[in-house]
């Protein structure tokens, strides 16, 4: 019996040394063993990763190359090298354009997180009916770009001068969309109500995450809702804020059916965007020049992306 035991204790010990142990090697093997993919993941996954490559990746890498030529979308072309790119940098069509988008980004971003914001503070409150006005607020997110420009067409050009003629109010007797110093407004008020409710929604889920023992104990600290709102819901709802920031302005930049529909880019091309210049020039014959502008445009859209997902790197927002 005590040489029986004496050898088991030399066999564990041995085994201790050398690291051995039977559940140590299994889990090693086990660790060495590679995954087994999901056949049924597989079948999903490589028709829709097909289909991306041929309708996304192969399109642009073509693009990317053709814009290093002649081309006007057909037929024979030869390589010029960067000549679009520097042709478009010393267009100042394009250039208007440019500066156009991203003003134009910046002002809608700020408009539409600002109110958004405060809604999302209203439609979290006591208030009766929120539900239902959650849903209000969420209908123009449903509706179609160019619809919503044609409605708001209609309006600045018909409905708000004969409002302004009956009330005396000069500047708005004629329509905004023919003023180019004014129609840009008109385009920041037609985005933002469409892009109103998909960043409330964001917010309002931001806001329901704060725990409600917060506010009261901030209430019985002697806080008020200004300071509240300052100090609590502005702060934890950081990351919200930062994700609504950074994509709004990155859908901004390709806004295309809202500006159509309201100003086709006039008048002139005071409202005209960076991706209808590339539309236009598809159109115009000038396929490889603009394909120069859409790969240029492609880097910016990239450095924002990549912006995102730094800036929201660590952040436990959604």
């Amino acid at each position: 019996m005590a040489t029986t035991t004496t050898e088991a204790i030399t066999t564990a010990d041995r085994r201790r040394r050398s690291g051995a142990a039977p559940g140590l090697q299994a889990g090693r093997r086990a660790g060495r063993r590679k995954p087994r993919v999901d056949p049924l993941f597989l079948a999903f996954l490589l028709p829709t990763l097909l289909l991306f490559t041929l309708a996304i990746t192969l399109p642009a890498v073509m693009g990317i190359v053709l814009s290093f030529t002649n081309s006007v979308g057909f037929g024979e072309f030869r390589f010029i090298g960067l000549t679009n790119y520097v042709a478009v940098f010393s267009d100042p069509a394009i250039l208007q354009a440019y500066l156009f988008t991203l003003g134009f980004s910046l002002v809608t971003v700020i408009v539409v997180n600002a109110i958004a914001f405060l809604l999302a503070i209203a439609l979290t409150s006591k208030i009766r009916g929120k539900i239902a006005l959650r849903a209000v607020f969420v209908l123009p997110m449903v509706i179609s770009g160019i619809v919503i420009a044609y409605v708001f067409s209609f309006l600045f050009a018909n409905s708000l001068p004969a409002l302004a003629g009956a009330i005396g109010f000069g500047p708005l007797e004629q329509s905004i969309l023919a003023n180019p110093d004014l129609a840009w407004v008109a385009i920041v008020i037609v985005t933002a109500w469409q892009a109103i409710p998909s960043t409330l929604l964001i917010y309002i889920a931001g806001v329901l995450s704060i725990p409600g023992e917060v506010y009261e104990a901030a209430a019985l600290d002697g806080a008020s809702a200004w300071r509240q709102l300052i100090s609590i819901t502005a702060p934890l709802t950081a990351g919200y804020i930062l994700i609504n920031l950074v994509i709004g302005f990155k859908n901004f930049l390709n806004s295309y059916d809202i500006i159509v529909g309201l100003t086709d880019g006039g008048p002139g091309t005071s409202t005209t965007s960076v991706a209808m210049s590339i539309f236009k020039g598809f159109n115009g014959g000038d396929y490889a020049y603009q394909m120069a502008n859409a790969t240029i445009f492609f880097i910016i859209a990239v450095v924002i992306a990549v912006i995102q997902l730094r800036a929201t790197r660590g952040k436990a927002a959604l």
